[in-house]
Parts: structure tokens; C-alpha cells; sequence
């Protein structure tokens, strides 16, 4: 099979993160359904060859714009109702955990030979594991053989420690293949300082389209993103209020509100026995980031100027190249980035899945020749 025939479908894609993964590994998506104007935006920009639409998935026929199976379907639906930090919602009754029934209906309707479901880490455990194993033997049903496992996007040269749940299928009429994440290809580790150290000098507030490097990449990851591009783009940075900056300059590396509180910085909050650790924390250059969600309300901090993260900067640590230009208002594009699956995460798998489909195609052209007749 060419490159040229891995035709994929991309479904609740959000701003594409899993889309560039694919690109990067030759698979060409040429569909995309996304509810969310902003992120439908965003991937329209980024992804002119693709289809996308912008519609809830209920009601897409995708037979109404894809003519014959797809080489693989991959997604995520929406994973509010599973995840840790979301401990109000995690039940059954939350309507968005019943989204993974339309990603079934688009694997029963699509046939592809692969399908990667990706959801956050709290999904495994959901209802003590029950939830996710349900899932699982749904799309065995389909006819799949099936392959499951958290990743951490930090083994795979992402450089922040994210977790997400995968399920790996292909039709069991391809034959004997098992898709095994042990072997999937783990690269050395990425630091902050890796990611983001070129990028521009920025000001709280400040919201500048355009900018020039600060210096030469200092790393390989820092080239990759880069790819030739002249200069930075939206190097946009949410402003803070006084009261925050002054926190900021009293947190170090690697610290987080609690360096603030000691030394009476937090005296505007009721109460904090409830703040996540990962509220107010100053990123370390020398270390991964924590996962990057919602960066603006969680107050990540850049590791040396007293702001917080810009839009550019959370997408380095996503793996986002610096061409990728977000649509939208900023907290709109801030939610984009912070609900991606990396991209190069996303290369690692889809490059493995190519992998097995080579093996596959050679080891049935041997068997061909070997029983032809004459």
C-alpha cells in the first residue's frame, strides 16, 4: 500500500493535534468532525486538504462524505465526565460519557482496518475499570483485535508528563497482528529549557502576533518545531492582574502556591486546602512540564519572567509546530492547545501503525508468489 492510500478520519479532532501526528507519519485525513467553532476553525486553517465539519457527530452520516473505508479512524470523545480533576462529573449519568457510542457507530458504519481511541487517564479507571473493558469488548464485537494502555507523551520526546489512555484496533481479517505499545519507540527526554528557551521575551498582557527568535534553537526539538519559520508567531500572554505578578515573583522553579503562601502572598483566598499543586506553578527548566490543560486558569509560570505561559510557548510543550496558528478568541485558543493530544505522541503511534500495515502487505505478496500457479 502507498503512503498516498492512508486515508484516515479524524472525529471530536478539536484544534487537529492528533491530525499533524498523522500527517507526520504519512497518513492523509481527509475527514474531520469537530463541534466547537473555534477549534472546527483551526483546523480548517491548518489543515486546508481535509473536510472538516463543523456539526455534532449525531448527526453525521459519514457515509455522505467518505466513499470507501478509511485506512484508520482515530478520536477521542469528549472525556470531561472521566477525568480526575473533574470529580463532580465522573459518574454515569454525565452525558458526555456516553459519547464514545457515536465513536462506535463511525467504526461499525466506516470499517477501517485501524482505529485509535484516545480519551484522558481517569478513563481506565472509571467505574474501577469496568467502563473502559465495556468499550473495549464493543469494539472487539465490531471485529476488531484490540490493544489498551496509558502513555505518558514524556517518553515520547513531548516535554511534559501526560497521560493518556489509548484502545488500538485493527480488522482481525488482516491476520495475526497485535499492536504491542511496549514496542512503540521511546526518545530521550525533552526539558523545558529544550522547548521553549529560542522563544521571544514577552511582557504580562503583552499580545504580539509576530516576533523574531530570541536566539538559535538550542535544541533538536526546538529546530523540529521551528522548520525553517523566520520568526515566532502568536506570542500571546493573558494579563494578570498586580496581585498575581506579585505572587509570581516570589515562586521559584519548580515551586508552586504554597511558596506564595508562606510568605503571605495568598492572604485574598478564603481558604486553600482545596488548591490543586499544580495551581501558581513556576515551570523547571531542567524537568518536564505537568500536563498542560487549561494553563491560564491553573497559573502555570514561566520558568524566569514573571508572566504566565504564552499561547506559543504551551504549544511547544505540546509539540504543536510553530507554523500551527490558532483561531479564535485567546481563551478559546488557550483551551485548544491544553485539550490536544501532542502531536509527536501522536506521530509515534501512527508511525508504528504504518509499520505493522507494511509487514502485513509484504508477508501477503510472499504468500501470493509462493502459491502462484505456473
Amino acid at each position: 500500500m502507498n503512503k498516498n492510500n492512508y486515508i484516515a478520519v479524524d472525529i471530536f479532532s478539536g484544534a487537529g493535534g492528533m491530525s499533524v501526528g498523522a500527517s507526520l507519519a504519512g497518513i492523509n485525513v481527509k475527514l474531520s468532525v469537530e463541534l466547537d467553532q473555534y477549534a472546527a476553525e483551526t483546523y480548517r486553517f491548518n489543515h486546508p486538504n481535509t473536510q472538516v465539519l463543523q456539526n455534532d457527530i449525531s448527526e453525521v452520516d459519514p457515509l455522505e462524505h467518505i466513499s470507501e473505508s478509511p485506512f484508520i479512524l482515530f478520536g477521542g470523545p469528549p472525556c470531561q465526565g472521566f477525568s480526575h480533576a473533574n470529580t463532580r462529573t465522573r459518574n454515569l449519568d454525565n452525558p458526555n460519557n456516553w459519547m464514545f457510542k457515536e465513536y462506535l457507530r463511525f467504526v461499525d458504519t466506516l470499517q477501517p482496518d485501524w482505529f485509535v481511541f484516545e480519551n484522558v487517564e481517569g478513563f481506565a479507571s472509571f467505574d474501577k475499570g469496568n467502563f473502559s473493558n465495556d468499550v473495549e469488548s464493543a469494539l472487539q464485537k465490531l471485529g476488531y483485535q484490540t490493544s489498551s494502555k496509558i502513555l505518558n507523551a514524556a517518553v515520547f520526546g513531548v516535554p511534559q508528563k501526560r497521560f493518556r489512555f489509548f484502545i488500538i484496533g485493527h480488522k482481525k481479517t488482516l491476520g495475526g497482528i497485535a499492536f504491542d505499545f511496549d514496542s512503540l519507540e521511546h526518545i530521550s527526554p525533552v526539558t523545558i529549557h529544550d522547548a521553549i528557551f529560542d522563544l521571544p521575551l514577552l511582557q504580562n498582557g503583552q499580545m504580539s502576533q509576530k516576533l523574531q527568535y530570541k536566539c538559535e534553537p538550542k535544541s533538536e526539538y526546538a529546530r523540529l518545531l521551528r522548520n525553517g519559520m523566520s520568526h515566532a508567531i502568536q506570542n500571546f500572554v493573558s494579563k494578570n492582574n498586580d496581585t498575581v505578578i506579585e505572587r509570581y515573583k516570589v515562586i521559584k522553579q519548580g515551586e508552586n502556591w504554597k511558596a506564595a503562601a508562606e510568605k503571605g502572598f495568598m492572604t485574598t483566598y478564603s481558604s486553600t486546602h482545596n488548591t490543586h499543586s499544580g495551581i501558581y506553578r513556576r515551570l523547571k527548566y531542567k524537568d518536564f512540564a505537568p500536563t498542560i490543560s487549561n494553563y491560564r486558569k491553573s497559573m502555570l509560570i514561566h520558568p524566569t519572567q514573571h508572566r504566565g505561559l504564552s499561547l506559543r510557548e504551551a504549544a511547544r510543550i505540546q509539540s504543536f509546530p510553530d507554523s500551527y496558528e490558532f483561531q479564535g478568541p485567546i481563551s478559546y485558543m488557550q483551551q485548544q492547545v491544553g485539550n490536544a493530544v501532542p502531536p509527536l505522541l501522536a506521530k509515534t503511534i501512527f508511525e508504528k501503525i504504518v509499520d505493522y500495515s507494511k509487514q502485513a502487505n509484504q508477508t501477503s505478496d510472499t504468500l501470493i508468489d509462493r502459491y502462484k500457479v505456473g
